[in-house]
């Protein structure tokens, strides 16, 4: 056998490990504008928002860090998207998985796959651990805030929430994507929600009396949230330029990245790029001041620091019973699907094993990690590790796509080549990380910059080393660059139209849900224009009764979501 027909043959083998798409998204198969600002959002108001809220305060950031800080870090994940990403997306329309194997080689997507689940079985822990928080409290468990657990029982809790989460994720019950889908506006209300019923005390603690302008806000910000030192009275250990880069970064490997062409294959034009603003300026911006509000006004509530709260407890005094369903929610509505995403990734070492058994592997992996609570105190580091292993794929895919023709090199040339592994694509990676681990180590450059040099130095020793192995040669002339797009049957393509009477209850469902809605903002702006000893009355009643709209918007919600879903089918 020659050694072309030998690396046919194992490029074959590889190829029936992956269960990705390899083929571009037909035209049919599109999606408008809203479909990305309803994904953006419901993606991006998670369980994460209620720690990363939190930690701000704790590492001492003053208001204008948070408020501008935030701002132009979210408008910066933006432009990523729009300018970056989405392009990319639309021209190929191709996964990261697929596009990267063209450019890298099989074997360089199966490290980067194996890379990519450990790092999603680490964030799906921490949503886990999250969910944990909350449901530790009807049993008296103290708040874990150290880095490994401190009372059995809450291991135990772990161990329950992982079970649920891995049985969903196996699943993969329909119903129950449709409920996910409900929870965003509902998720997002809850953290406006609790911090307009925390503002009222904070106000009254920092003599800035009722909150009732910007300025009165930024005022007691400045004296009661975000006060420029920790909360044991040290210097603060972010800045404002902190701020910027970590809301840039935190999804540094789905923009930068480029993890998201998955998500923007399906966008009709790269311009769609822009609804992540949804995400980033409702999740990643009002979900975490919101957050850094109810934190402040838990911490006071409890007369402790917020350094020794998670973020049950800080929902719980905020929203009651109502705060501790958001907190288990939210947990559940990201570690779900992360963890489906790791049991694909790691089915690319595991050919034989069937998916459910790859995930509940994952799945125990996920809850061991999950019952140590370093998980999610040291989750702004960890975001930004995550990021910064992962980027130097999507610099290789971008340099490769956009500035390859450019400079007269050429596209796929290891693909034309027909190598298992693209050298120069690895050690261009494997030079961005030693440069990151040098930087860090000599405390050059803080973490939430390190992308910077590691972005620019892949890009440059990957053009350098890709021209000196062979980027230079052209291009078959015969070979296409993808395959054409396959078209669904006109009978697949079809509607099933739901009767009218269907149709009635579902519009019906879908009002009593808004109105559901509509109840829980005016209980908490009830609760927010109360003073003095009304508002600790009005707070109690609206701890005690918040569940009941709550409960209310799911049932209508998820029916009317459901009867939405089967329009579409």
């Amino acid at each position: 056998m020659t050694t072309s027909q030998h690396s046919s043959n194992v490029v074959r083998r590889l190829d029936r490990l992956y269960e990705f798409d390899r083929e571009p998204v037909s035209d049919e198969r599109l999606c408008g504008g809203g479909y990305f600002a309803g994904a953006y959002a419901g993606e991006h108001v998670a369980a994460t928002e209620f720690v990363i809220g939190a930690l701000f305060v704790t590492w001492g950031a003053r208001v204008i860090d948070v408020i501008l800080g935030l701002a132009i870090g979210n408008a910066l994940a933006v432009l990523s998207w729009a300018l970056v990403c989405a392009p990319i997306a639309v021209q190929t329309r191709l996964t990261l998985y697929w596009y990267l194997r063209k450019i890298g080689g099989p074997f360089l997507t199966v490290i980067y796959n194996v890379l990519n689940a450990l790092l999603f079985c680490v964030l799906a822990g921490c949503m886990i651990t999250v969910s944990a928080s909350a449901v530790r409290i009807p049993f008296g468990i103290p708040a874990q805030t150290d880095w490994y657990p401190t009372d059995a029982r809450f291991v135990l809790a772990v161990c329950a929430v992982g079970a649920v989460v891995v049985w969903l994720a196996i699943a993969g019950f329909r119903k129950l994507a449709a409920f996910a889908t409900v929870c965003s506006p509902w998720m997002l209300l809850m953290f406006v929600a609790g911090a307009l019923v925390m503002l009222p005390p904070l106000g009254a603690e920092t003599g800035v009396g009722p909150v009732r302008s910007l300025g009165q806000f930024w005022e007691m910000g400045e004296k009661a949230v975000w006060i420029g030192r920790t909360p044991d009275g040290g210097p603060p250990l972010i800045g404002f330029w902190h701020v910027v880069a970590f809301a840039w970064i935190c999804n540094l490997a789905m923009h930068m990245g480029l993890s998201d062409l998955a998500i923007f294959r399906y966008a009709r034009r790269a311009s769609y790029g822009f609804f992540s603003a949804f995400g980033m300026f409702l999740g990643h911006y009002v979900a975490w001041i919101a957050a850094g509000v109810m934190g402040a006004g838990a911490a006071l509530a409890l007369k402790t620091s917020l350094t020794d709260l998670d973020s049950g407890a800080v929902a719980y005094t905020a929203l009651g019973i109502a705060g501790a369903v958001a907190v288990v929610i939210a947990g559940w509505t990201t570690s779900n699907p992360t963890l489906y995403r790791a049991g694909l990734a790691l089915q690319a070492i595991t050919p034989n094993w069937p998916r459910w058994l790859v995930t509940l592997v994952v799945g125990i992996v996920t809850t061991v990690i999950a019952c140590f609570p370093f998980v999610f105190t040291g989750l702004l580091s960890f975001v930004g590790i995550y990021g910064l292993l992962l980027v130097p794929a999507g610099a290789i895919v971008m340099t490769e796509h956009w500035l390859f023709p450019r400079i007269g090199l050429t596209r796929y040339w290891a693909h034309h080549r027909r190598l298992l592994l693209n050298w120069p694509a690895l050690v261009s990676w494997a030079a961005g990380m030693a440069l990151a681990l040098g930087l860090f180590l000599t405390d050059t450059l803080h973490l939430f910059f390190l992308f910077v040099p590691v972005y620019g130095l892949t890009v440059l020793l990957y053009i350098v080393l890709a021209a000196l192995a062979g980027a230079r040669t052209p291009a078959p002339a015969a070979e296409p660059e993808h395959s054409a797009p396959t078209s669904r049957s006109q009978a697949a393509a079809q509607s099933v139209r739901p009767t009218s009477r269907k149709a009635g209850l579902a519009w019906l469902g879908g009002v009593v849900a808004l109105g559901a809605l509509a109840a829980c903002l005016v209980m908490a702006v009830r609760v927010f224009l109360a003073d003095g000893e009304s508002h600790a009355t009005s707070l109690t009643w609206f701890k005690r009764w918040l569940i009941l709209p709550t409960i209310i918007y799911f049932i209508a919600g998820t029916y009317w979501q459901v009867q939405r879903m089967k329009q579409r089918t």
